[in-house]
């Protein structure tokens, strides 16, 4: 059972990659604008208001809270862990190989299906574009099978996706409907990526100019457009107009796709190596780009919501020159420049996503627990070939049958579940020397402020929804049932955590760090959970079948008893 949990160590001696250090603090900000601020603004918002209505803007705040605490807690690892990594490097230093696999598999879900959303909103971008210039592709050629599908039978106000179904060529008794722009894009990228793309910081800072550009453009134009009354459309819960028409439930419904707008929050912990002084500079430039971004993302979703009526949104995936169309504010110039500018703005969150997942692999593959293949590098191109390939059939096959609202649900539940990892790692972690220059993570004694904090939130949110309280236990509500479970145990496990700190005298920010990202799971279906729950099956499978006596770790161990 120990090896389960054999830990890889770290020393000064694995940092020989040769990377050179010139990031600043700016830069940092910079490279996480462009994680953060991409597909996020320019597609899964749509989803997320349509969810939540106007009072997603909460859980924006809320999500932006729990990632500061987790930032704090990556930038503990980083200045721990001399190499650069992710997630999947922290776990395997702290909780140990199965953990590690378990973080690489989830890292594989957020990278390669967070791709397949992407080439969706890219899609629907590009396809918005070729409209306005007099190009028109055939509905049933620009979505997915699944969601034209959805659309129908649930009588969506998409008139796109409504009329794809409708007009669809039929073969046999199939319709064909299929995404082919995304499917395009997805070719193009991988492509990309095997032959081999060098960018520059200047490059990157560039193309975040002109994604801010844009998005200041849609806030400053649709401002004069607002209709305050759409903040306060009738609830489906009270009748009564409200910010939160779906209730709190509904906002916390959206949690998949606001939390999507911070899954390229990890990839800034790979920077370390790359980052002057990163123990001071790596985690005020994650402060600075989360406060920035969040306060972005609640701006925009005002102007959003404010121009549109939230119920529209449903199937939308190119929210930002939705708003603009002639059936809402009708300015055709501010479509035709925002549909321009994602499409080069995402093919660069494309570009970076479809880049990152084969070194994943690469590693994985370098510490032995997948096949020696995935290290393999082109002679030419100097690229991680083969895993590249893979990465664009892991990519391209699930756009021809899968549809935005299952991957979004799919690729945030595993981000989410990573950073509870790191949070709860920071936990683990023995206390270290103060040596000047590095970041130290803060120590507080959570005995008494945690208890405090979490009970006295507790009793807040009580007397604000009194009657969420009073049937929390009726779990067979067609609304809220779901979300009632998932609030009972986080409930139960936020008050064994109580205990914890006070017994053992637990670190407050970690602390704070998981229950956040603990709270931001409740959002997740039953159904999110099965196909999360059933995709880590398949990764154990293969973890014992081929990781575990492959391991690099094991090999060493069994060369030392040899």
């Amino acid at each position: 059972m120990n090896q389960l949990f054999r830990r890889k160590h770290y020393s000064e001696s694995d940092h020989s990659s040769g990377l050179l250090r010139v990031l600043g603090v700016w830069d940092i900000v910079f490279f996480g604008i462009a994680a953060i601020i991409g597909a996020g603004s320019f597609s899964s918002l749509g989803e997320a208001v349509f969810r939540g209505g106007p009072g997603v803007i909460v859980l924006y705040i809320i999500c932006g809270f729990a990632c500061g605490f987790t930032a704090l807690c990556y930038a503990e690892f980083a200045s721990r862990i001399p190499t650069a990594g992710s997630a999947y490097t922290y776990a395997y230093a702290s909780f140990g190989e199965l953990i590690a696999w378990i973080i690489g598999w989830a890292l594989i879900m957020e990278y390669s299906f967070g791709n397949i959303y992407v080439a969706f909103s890219w899609s629907d971008y590009f396809t918005s574009f070729m409209s306005r210039i007099g190009i028109h592709i055939p509905d049933y050629f620009t979505c997915s099978y699944s969601e034209a599908q959805k659309a129908f039978l649930g009588n969506s106000m998409n008139k796109d996706l409504i009329n794809a179904w409708k007009t669809a060529p039929v073969i046999g008794n199939l319709k064909i409907i299929l995404d082919i722009p995304a499917l395009v894009i997805n070719g193009l990228i991988t492509w990309l990526c095997y032959v081999g793309v060098r960018e520059s910081k200047n490059f990157n800072n560039l193309f975040v100019l002109l994604k801010l550009f844009i998005i200041l453009l849609v806030i400053a134009v649709g401002v004069a457009y607002i209709n305050t009354d759409n903040w306060f459309p009738v609830s489906k819960v009270t009748g009564e107009n409200s910010f939160m028409p779906n209730g709190f439930s509904g906002v916390m419904s959206a949690v998949s796709g606001v939390f999507f707008a911070y899954i390229g929050f990890d990839a800034l912990s790979v920077l370390s190596e790359e980052t002057k002084n990163p123990q001071k500079n790596l985690p005020r430039g994650m402060i600075m780009s989360l406060i920035l971004c969040t306060a972005i993302y609640i701006v925009l979703t005002l102007t959003l919501t404010g121009l549109v009526d939230y119920r529209k949104f449903d199937g939308v995936g190119d929210p930002l020159a939705f708003i603009f169309e002639k059936s809402n504010a009708n300015i055709p110039w501010m479509e035709f420049v925002v549909s321009l500018g994602a499409i080069i703005a995402i093919t660069t969150v494309l570009l970076v996503f479809q880049m990152g997942q084969p070194r994943i692999w690469y590693a994985m593959s370098r510490d032995g627990l997948m096949p020696k293949k995935f290290m393999e590098i082109h002679p030419k191109n100097n690229t991680p070939a083969f895993a590249t390939i893979v990465t664009g059939f892991v990519v391209g096959i699930p756009i021809l049958f899968t549809d935005k609202s299952f991957i979004l649900d799919f690729t945030s539940i595993g981000t989410i579940f990573a950073f509870v990892l790191v949070c709860g790692g920071v936990l683990l972690l023995p206390s270290k020397e103060r040596l000047k220059g590095r970041f130290h993570l803060p120590y507080i004694n959570a005995k008494f402020i945690f208890p405090v904090f979490f009970l006295g939130g507790l009793a807040f949110f009580y007397f604000w929804q009194p009657a969420f309280f009073h049937n929390l236990m009726d779990w067979n509500d067609p609304n809220e049932g779901e979300f009632r479970i998932s609030i009972f145990f986080f409930l139960i496990i936020n008050l064994v955590l109580c205990v914890l700190a006070f017994f053992k005298n637990l670190s407050l920010i970690p602390l704070v760090g998981l229950s956040s990202c603990l709270y931001l799971l409740t959002g997740m279906s039953h159904n999110n959970w099965f196909w999360f729950l059933l995709w880590f099956a398949i990764g154990i499978v293969i973890y014992f079948s081929y990781g575990y006596k492959n391991s690099k770790l094991n090999r060493d161990l069994n060369g030392d008893l040899n």
